[in-house]
């Protein structure tokens, strides 16, 4: 099962999730081409400050073809954390074209470490 979160330059984050949480945000399909393919998912979009603080905190499981997209506002180095989530993640970091510039590859859960592409 694949699970990534996506975040950067473009002040854009993706993080899949769990159906459940699906009917609770505004959803739209995302799809990435990539080496491998291309990979079609539904995702989840957080846009305001407290769906973005609150991310995928506290869900128990998440499906391969199911995400959150973090939409900051403006272009900003992103920082996430995994602060009560449950499950590891793949955070995917982008920049402004959409292009995936970073990846962090299983994100420890309820780790307190920022992770951050390192460039604004």
């Amino acid at each position: 099962m694949k699970r990534f979160l996506v975040s950067g330059m473009a002040a854009i984050a993706l993080v899949l999730s769990a159906p459940a949480a699906l009917a609770e945000l505004e959803t739209s399909s995302l799809t990435i081409e990539s080496a491998n393919g291309t990979h079609a998912f539904t995702v989840e979009i957080a846009d305001d400050p407290e769906e973005i603080t609150t991310g995928l905190m506290n869900r128990e499981s998440m499906d391969a073809d199911a995400g959150m997209l973090f939409d900051f506002g403006q272009p900003r180095e992103a920082a996430m954390w995994m602060k009560n989530t449950l499950i590891p993640l793949d955070m995917l970091f982008m920049d402004p074209s959409g292009k995936v510039i970073a990846i962090a590859r299983q994100t420890v859960p309820g780790s307190l470490r920022t992770v951050s592409p390192g460039v604004p």
